[in-house]
């Protein structure tokens, strides 16, 4: 029986996610030590970046070969503005940021990469690659949320981040997108599927990075 893509895909990334798991923000947000300063950092900087990664989900779905696939894509990209917006909405003002004034938060060098990478490789590359490169975003942050709530947190604001990427709605979510990954992946010619693997690797690093740069408050140089 043949692997599955997504088998294959998450093999290529399994020191990534470990290291995500270690990274003293992941901890600070169980155990309750994370400065609500750092977490407002990465709430802000995770608002700029999700206005983006819609416009890449779009992307993703105008490439999309069949109908059913394109209407999942659009939906979600709907639905990142929508649901996970509206948790930034709740927790900014929780953590002394007022949401109107989201633009005159800078993004970071960080996510402005991340996000310049995301749309470079929808708008560019072919349907398979867009949806390697944002499937880090749906995966990882499941991975996390179930690993994360497992250990609960001492702060309800954190806890209930946990709780949105650790709950069965979401779960179903990635199941549905790995399933569409795997159908691809199928019949990838071996370059095209050599390039796909090539994104998911990358954004599952800016994965690590995002949060990194959230932790250290990054701001650009000069």
């Amino acid at each position: 029986m043949t692997q599955p893509w997504t088998d294959r895909l998450w093999a290529d990334t399994e020191p990534v996610y470990a290291a995500i798991l270690d990274h003293p923000f992941l901890a600070g947000l169980t155990d309750g030590t994370l400065d609500p300063a750092v977490f407002a950092e990465y709430v802000a900087q995770d608002a700029h970046y999700l206005r983006d990664y819609a416009r890449a989900l779009a992307l993703v779905a105008a490439k999309a070969p069949t109908h059913a696939w394109t209407g999942l894509f659009a939906a979600h990209a709907a639905q990142t503005v929508e649901v996970e917006l509206a948790l930034h909405g709740s927790l900014l003002p929780e953590l002394g940021l007022d949401p109107a004034r989201l633009d005159e938060v800078t993004p970071s060098p960080t996510t402005v990469a991340y996000t310049s990478y995301l749309l470079r490789v929808a708008h560019g590359g072919t349907f398979a690659e867009g949806l390697a490169a944002v499937l880090p975003c749906y995966w990882i942050y499941q991975r996390v949320g179930e690993a994360l709530v497992r250990r609960g947190s001492s702060d309800p604001r954190y806890q209930r981040w946990i709780d949105t990427y650790a709950g069965a709605e979401f779960a179903a979510t990635v199941r549905t997108v790995l399933a569409a990954a795997d159908d691809v992946g199928q019949g990838l010619a071996a370059t095209e599927e050599r390039t796909a693997r090539g994104h998911f690797r990358t954004t599952a690093r800016y994965e690590w990075m995002f949060w990194d740069a959230a932790h250290r408050r990054e701001r650009w140089p000069v």
